[in-house]
């Protein structure tokens, strides 16, 4: 499912992470309202030592008795300055590491549609840009409005009464056009930052596709060709960007003016309230700092907007995320009595189409597979052979009644229970940039949540007394150690290498099985890439093998080897293996071919022989090849 474009207009997913650090967004604020009121008396301090140095009325002492009161304050300031930066921006930083675990684990849970309908730049944007404008909105802009407005009330409130109200309301008239200005700006400034992250993301997917496939792009001398692509999406992203910076340009300039008017203001009209003996020396001062401590809450009001704007703009963009409901799920029907499976599979019946509107891929399937036994499926390019392999997987969603494994309704069984006791092998075979060895146990790795914490809709909810930090500190270490015994099993590692005829090749690397395989498994050859995944899937020694062409890279005398090794590693387990090659399959104990979506014959490679029909003609037809290739092979 694609995400909407439209975003939710509500956000209020963030309101449950704010709630997690209540206690320390309360204090913080505090500390902060703290600072502010401290902040006051700086500027009564500084007029009292005017006018009692003025006109005679201070002595020594007093003189240092105010001065050691604005130090006093300062200290105070500073220890309170020094406790909201530390929840505050603490805060936020820990309500960005959440949200990011938690769109992870969200993500990590989409169904294949998810994935076919959304880029990776994009959804590598949200990771990036988008947390890093909530982190924003959560964290400085919280801090900027507060402090602006608990600022701007109580310096005003000071102002009026304390020195003169008339001087007050004239330099308060700024204001109004910036409260004004503020709400218009903020609308279309998050309009803009939307704008602007949409055109980051197409140009990270446009990095990230460029730099996955360089090797074609280089093969097909297309490098130039390419550049002028990304230029473009860089241009359309400056040019998103320039027009957040023209409208700041302009706002930014018109708020410096607004001061300056108000400064101006104050420095006539109370110049000449202190010529007329209006106001003294000293309350013109007072009053001139405190004109001055309003620069900060303009300037940080008009921050804050743009923080605000921009983090609401993204965390529209990411709640639209996290309403997305995967595809493929437990639901109701999900019978968590299902723990086990022996390998047993039936089709009936079974058809199925990607999308509606599309042609059927696949077309009254009927099929048994009892356990402990071996099915080949064979046909032309685009016949439905890999959709049968991903809809035992439930990577789809099928009809009840279609599919069965040990007299289960597919969906029925827990899906972790499901892929668990399914090992596959798919055509793009995917190996992670990281060891050989790592990658031959990743079906080893364990992750068992501690029991103690509870989880409630897919999300991880805490105790009192734990911190989230805390939680997947430990999660991840009992994560890393149990990972650490899987790898640590050469044995059982070099087992199933050995199984799948990739040891010897390992063992001739400098580093063996510590080898660094690069992204994708690109520093290792198809052949040894194919072998690889075969040996990650032998080792997860499930009920149920699913071979997807997995042997087309490999030499004719490997891939016998290997069946070879198959037949005995898989003795009492169901094996499904989709193959091209006739040689591949022959020994499997049931044939199923297909054609257009439908199964065309059926039965073992004798009896398919012997019907003299599409098998048979393949079969003859490869062996012609071979010998063709044989007879080439010996003339030169």
């Amino acid at each position: 499912m694609e995400v909407s474009k439209k975003k939710d207009k509500s956000a209020k997913f963030i309101w449950k992470y704010i709630g997690r650090h209540g206690f320390a967004y309360f204090w913080g604020l505090v500390a902060l309202f703290v600072v502010d009121y401290v902040n006051l008396y700086v500027p009564d301090f500084t007029g009292d030592i005017i006018d009692g140095l003025t006109y005679g009325t201070m002595d020594r002492d007093g003189l240092f008795r105010k001065i050691g009161y604005i130090l006093g304050l300062g200290v105070v300031i500073m220890a309170m300055r020094f406790l909201w930066r530390y929840t505050l921006f603490g805060s936020c930083r820990k309500i960005e590491y959440e949200i990011r675990v938690d769109l992870y684990n969200h993500l990590s849970k989409q169904s294949v549609n998810f994935y076919n309908n959304n880029k990776t730049g994009d959804l590598m944007s949200y990771f990036t840009n988008d947390l890093g404008a909530i982190r924003q909105a959560v964290g400085m802009a919280v801090i900027s409005t507060f402090d602006a407005s608990v600022m701007t009330v109580m310096v005003l409130t000071k102002m009026a009464v304390d020195v003169n109200l008339a001087l007050t309301g004239l330099a308060v008239i700024p204001f109004i056009f910036i409260l004004l200005g503020g709400v218009k700006y903020g609308a279309e400034i998050e309009k803009r930052f939307d704008q602007k992250q949409e055109a980051f993301s197409k140009m990270s997917d446009k990095v990230q596709e460029s730099i996955s496939g360089i090797r074609v792009i280089k093969a097909f001398v297309q490098e130039k060709e390419e550049l002028k692509s990304f230029a473009e999406s860089n241009a359309y992203n400056k040019k998103m960007n320039l027009r957040i910076v023209r409208l700041m340009a302009v706002v930014m300039p018109l708020l410096d003016l607004l001061i300056g008017i108000s400064s101006v203001i104050t420095l006539l009209f109370g110049g000449w309230l202190v010529l007329n003996g209006k106001l003294t020396a000293g309350g013109f001062v007072k009053f001139t700092l405190y004109t001055g401590m309003l620069v900060w809450p303009m300037i940080a009001m008009g921050d804050s907007i743009t923080s605000f704007s921009q983090g609401i703009a993204s965390m529209k963009r990411i709640g639209a995320i996290f309403k997305v409901e995967p595809e493929i799920r437990d639901t109701k029907k999900t019978d968590a009595s299902i723990t086990e499976l022996k390998g047993n599979i039936e089709f009936k019946n079974l058809s199925f189409k990607y999308k509606e509107g599309l042609p059927e891929v696949l077309s009254d399937i009927d099929l048994k597979i009892p356990a402990g036994t071996s099915l080949a499926i064979i046909g032309k390019t685009g016949c439905g052979k890999s959709t049968i392999a991903n809809l035992l997987l439930h990577m789809h969603n099928v009809e009840d009644g279609r599919i069965f494994l040990d007299g289960h309704d597919i969906n029925t069984i827990p899906l972790k229970v499901l892929r668990s006791k399914i090992a596959y092998v798919q055509q793009d075979n995917f190996l992670f940039s990281d060891t050989l060895q790592t990658n031959i146990a990743f079906g080893k790795r364990e992750f068992k949540p501690a029991p103690r914490n509870k989880r409630i809709d897919n999300r991880i909810i805490l105790n009192k007394n734990d911190s989230m930090e805390a939680y997947l500190e430990a999660e991840f270490a009992k994560r890393e150690s149990l990972a650490d015994k899987a790898y640590d099993d050469l044995a059982e590692v070099q087992e199933a290498a050995k199984a799948a005829c990739i040891h010897e090749n390992i063992m001739e690397f400098p580093k063996g099985y510590s080898t660094m395989v690069g992204e994708r498994g690109v520093t290792v050859s198809g052949g040894q890439k194919q072998r690889t995944s075969i040996a990650r899937a032998l080792m997860k020694d499930s009920a149920i093998l699913i071979l997807d062409d997995s042997l087309s890279a490999v030499d004719t005398d490997t891939e016998e080897k290997i069946l070879e090794n198959l037949k005995k590693n898989r003795e009492g387990k169901t094996t499904i293996i989709i193959a091209h090659r006739i040689s591949t399959i022959e020994h499997c104990d049931r044939i199923a071919v297909l054609e257009d979506g439908k199964i065309v014959e059926y039965g073992s490679h004798e009896d398919l022989i012997k019907l003299g029909g599409e098998y048979a003609r393949l079969y003859e037809k490869q062996r012609l090849e071979e010998a063709f290739e044989e007879g080439g092979a010996e003339k030169r």
